[in-house]
């Protein structure tokens, strides 16, 4: 009898790593899944152009819930989420991250009774002002099956007293990378500004920047503007939804000339960026580790590590939304232990695969 399995997505890290476990689990053929998007990112660029380019089973369902404050996000989510599970009486629920799509996930669940697989499980960055730190606590605890992406991670989620359910598995996100380098492309750029279309410049930084740390006060969002512009070679930076009118209104009254400001790029495209550029810039925790695995130096944009595996050797480097700080950091010398890489060894949505199969 087939084991049927529901799966939440909602963002872009989500859609990436549901990619190669849903494709083990259709070639094992001992599975039945069904994808449930909750909506949560809902822009083509950063949602269904997942779905087409990585060739993600199309959602059973999908919620359209976006917007709103945390908490009115999240309370949508676990009524909606509920019901789902109710409708499709899954044997266990497949949740990745740490999203607010994560945590109602996780909720609804729990209440039902319903066995969760939470992978990407025992991250933690130590700040409870970070509200994905709220969403990995309580989804950690509530969980029935945790799977670690390295062994930091397994060591944090046995120090909370929850070993006996855990595993480390490695990040399916390195197993993502790895499949789809192979099959990446050069991106053509849409202007936010204009609409025009504009090539990708012969050398650049690759910039993403999306957290409410760095993006709802104009201040800190103008600052870290004015760094890009101030760098010694062009910043390519798709800019997010949530903070696209506001890039834009600033670009218009300052004609930024040193950096692409350009609508958001799919995963191929932006797998092409990482393995292509000179550094990234970023804030985001998925991306700074596919600038490990590339060998690509990285400037994490932020007030606390995330991912503390990349922080070896220059390779990772905190800065804060600041010219001098950046540009300090951007000169350091990176250095790469060729044995060193504590996410795995590519074969995470196997290992997985294999740990749901011995449970069931």
């Amino acid at each position: 009898m087939a084991h049927r399995i529901m799966t939440v997505v909602g963002a872009r890290p989500q859609f990436i790593k549901a990619a190669v476990v849903s494709h083990e689990l259709q070639r094992r053929g001992t599975f039945v899944e069904e994808l449930v998007h909750t909506g949560q990112h809902y822009d083509h660029n950063m949602s269904q152009a997942f779905f087409d380019e990585l060739d993600i089973p199309e959602p059973a369902a999908n919620l359209g819930i976006a917007g709103g404050s945390h908490a009115e996000m999240t309370a949508r989510m676990l009524v909606a989420l509920e019901e789902e599970l109710l409708r499709r009486e899954p044997d266990m629920l497949l949740l990745y991250g740490d999203t607010n799509s994560t945590l109602a996930g996780a909720l609804a669940a729990a209440k039902l009774h319903v066995p969760i697989c939470h992978v990407e499980a025992g991250a933690r960055t130590r700040s409870m002002t970070n509200p994905e730190e709220i969403n990995r606590i309580c989804t950690d605890h509530v969980a029935s099956l945790l799977l670690a992406c390295t062994e930091a991670n397994l060591a944090n989620l046995a120090s909370e007293g929850l070993a006996e359910r855990s595993y480390f598995v490695g990040d399916p996100m390195y197993d993502a990378f790895l499949e789809y380098s192979k099959l990446a492309r050069e991106p053509q750029l849409e202007s936010i500004v204009d609409g025009s279309t504009i090539d990708v410049p012969p050398a650049f930084y690759y910039v993403t920047c999306h957290r409410e740390e760095n993006t709802d006060d104009d201040a800190v969002l103008e600052s870290l503007l004015a760094a890009l512009e101030g760098l010694d070679l062009p910043a390519v930076y798709p800019v997010h939804p949530r903070n696209r009118m506001r890039v834009a209104a600033f670009a218009q009254e300052r004609e930024y000339a040193n950096i692409v400001l350009c609508q958001p790029v799919g995963y191929l495209e932006s797998v092409w960026l990482v393995n292509h550029a000179e550094q990234v810039l970023t804030d985001s925790g998925g991306l700074q580790c596919e600038a490990f695995y590339a060998g690509v130096q990285c400037v994490f944009v932020l007030d606390f590590v995330v991912w503390p595996e990349t922080m070896v050797g220059n390779r990772n480097q905190l800065a804060k939304a600041d010219h001098e700080d950046i540009l300090k950091k951007l000169a350091a010398e990176q250095v790469i232990d060729p044995g060193y890489q504590p996410f795995g060894d590519g074969h995470a949505a196997e290992k997985i695969c294999d740990i749901i199969r011995e449970r069931f």
